[in-house]
């Protein structure tokens, strides 16, 4: 898997680290939430083309949901399986749902893989400013950034490598949008849904603790 962050990067980041570091804030990994961590485009797993133009708002996000895919929890967990997890979605959405794209905005893989789900939202969430309207959660994909998890997470957790992914790319996104981190929420909050599964939804407070502990608050 490639490294979380550059060493540029990492340098820039180095007084936020050396501090969080000191009061045994951050895990392993989550440095890389100071510098812009490694995601997969929609290019790099060979996405499907948006059957119609997609649409790219001029306003930042202000939230962050959870979902999960309720799908197999897989003990596969290279770079190939979890392309293909996002080339299934998008399958899926495109096909049996009627959308015009991957429903989501991003996607982490049980193998700690950071994909862009919809065309266009790295680039809207390098920018800080943009958000391509999404299709995860009604009255949510004009300003919520959407991310997957594969998996079902109803009765078990996430792999710890999926974990601390998940982590790296929410504290990416808030620093991004400037989103406070009481703003990550679950599928279930604004919608009639088990998703992201008790166990994940129950984990959320954590989610939230070690993204502010990653951004330094």
């Amino acid at each position: 898997m490639e490294i979380d962050f550059d060493r540029r990067g990492f340098l820039r980041a180095a007084g936020l680290f050396a501090g969080a570091c000191a009061a045994g804030l951050l895990l392993p990994g989550v440095a890389a939430a100071a510098s812009a961590p490694k995601i997969y485009s929609c290019a790099d797993w060979k996405a499907r083309p948006p059957s119609e133009p997609l649409t790219t708002l001029d306003h930042p996000a202000n939230r962050i949901l959870i979902h999960h895919m309720a799908n197999a929890n897989s003990a596969e967990t290279s770079l190939a399986h979890g392309c293909q997890v996002c080339l299934d979605n998008q399958q899926d959405h495109m096909d049996n749902n009627g959308w015009s794209d991957t429903g989501q905005h991003f996607t982490v893989s049980r193998g700690g893989y950071r994909f862009e789900g919809r065309h266009g939202s790295l680039s809207a969430l390098r920018s800080g400013k943009q958000i391509v309207r999404a299709a995860h959660c009604p009255g949510q994909n004009e300003n919520a950034i959407g991310i997957e998890n594969e998996g079902l997470y109803t009765t078990a957790e996430p792999p710890q490598a999926q974990w601390k992914s998940l982590v790296v790319l929410c504290a990416y996104v808030c620093r991004q949008y400037g989103i406070p981190v009481t703003e990550i929420k679950g599928h279930r909050d604004f919608f009639n849904t088990e998703c992201p599964g008790d166990l994940l939804y129950s984990k959320l407070p954590q989610l939230r603790a070690e993204v502010a502990a990653a951004l330094g608050h």
